[in-house]
């Protein structure tokens, strides 16, 4: 399916993933993918601490902030969502003086899930808002985003009445509506974070539409043939009338095994994704650059692209 298709068929997407996976990345390079499609996209950065800002340049943002045409990032925190719930409820005077007596963290932390309804529920109201085409959340690690999507659910068995209850069940059934919201994971194609991927999967998958895996990272496949051994490397140099010194062979010989056995490990972990988790993949490629922007983002959101072409119209696994 297209991209722009994609990101029409969910107005959230909810990109979750084990920590140090380039969740953050991923969720970036979507956003951006969308607003080169010709869509309005709007990054959501959760607690203000995902880096986002830095990907585009940035300082740290405290509101809503273009950072590429067509595409904005909004820091979003619970108490700032607390006081912004409390304040449509009437209740803009305690809301200052929970700010003014220290105890708005307190609150916000006394019912467990309330800080998960807070932040979805402002999540929700952009997505009744039209606030733009397509919302990406850079969603908490893989560990808090169980808690972070099922909280919902479990305040529905918890609270019997009142505003909290109103906002349980419009989050659930925002959650459990794949045209409105749907989670893409992303992993490494190592052990520890497939492993922690199919667990998130079957964690929420009750509660929230699964669209995608990302397999960020994914080293190429160059053609070595289980390597390339100096003599080689010499009598290709030879052939092209390429003078190579004998320490450039030796390094180059030993980067064409490592990229030989890393590239083996990480087919075995793609087959075992595939093994364990019915969901379509898309693969992003290692990138070999020391700092991320937005050239970067760009190349990994053409690849999400072109990965998403391969991919027949999404049905939410469930």
């Amino acid at each position: 399916m297209e991209l722009a298709d994609f990101c029409s068929s969910s107005r959230v997407i909810i990109v979750a993933g084990k920590g140090g996976v380039g969740k953050t990345t991923v969720a970036a390079a979507l956003a951006v993918a969308a607003a080169r499609a010709g869509k309005r996209a709007l990054l959501v950065e959760l607690e203000g601490k995902s880096g986002l800002a830095a990907l585009f340049g940035r300082g740290e943002l405290d509101e809503e902030t273009e950072v590429y045409p067509g595409l904005s990032v909004l820091p979003l925190a619970p108490d700032e969502a607390l006081i912004e719930y409390l304040e449509d409820h009437g209740l803009a005077r305690v809301s200052k003086r929970l700010i003014s007596s220290g105890a708005l963290d307190i609150v916000a932390t006394a019912v467990p899930g309330m800080k998960e309804i807070l932040v979805l529920g402002k999540v929700k109201a952009l997505q009744r808002a039209g606030a733009a085409d397509v919302i990406v959340v850079d969603g908490p690690a893989a560990g808090h985003a169980v808690t972070f999507l099922v909280s919902p659910k479990g305040l529905l068995d918890a609270v019997r009445v009142g505003p909290v209850l109103t906002q349980a069940v419009e989050v659930s059934e925002m959650l459990a509506d794949p045209e409105r919201a749907q989670v893409l994971l992303v992993t490494l194609p190592e052990e520890t974070p497939v492993n922690e991927t199919v667990e998130t999967a079957a964690a929420i998958s009750e509660t929230i539409g699964l669209s995608l895996v990302v397999v960020n990272g994914v080293y190429p496949e160059r053609g070595l043939d289980g390597g390339a051994e100096p003599e080689r490397i010499r009598a290709e140099a030879a052939e092209a009338g390429v003078f190579l010194p004998e320490s450039e062979i030796q390094h180059l010989a030993r980067a064409a095994a490592f990229l030989t056995r890393r590239r083996a490990l990480q087919n075995e972990q793609l087959d075992r994704l595939t093994e364990r988790l019915d969901l379509p993949q898309i693969r992003l490629p290692f990138l070999f650059d020391a700092d991320l922007g937005p050239a970067q983002l760009e190349v990994l959101a053409d690849a999400l692209a072109e990965g998403l072409r391969a991919v027949p119209a999404l049905q939410a696994a469930r």
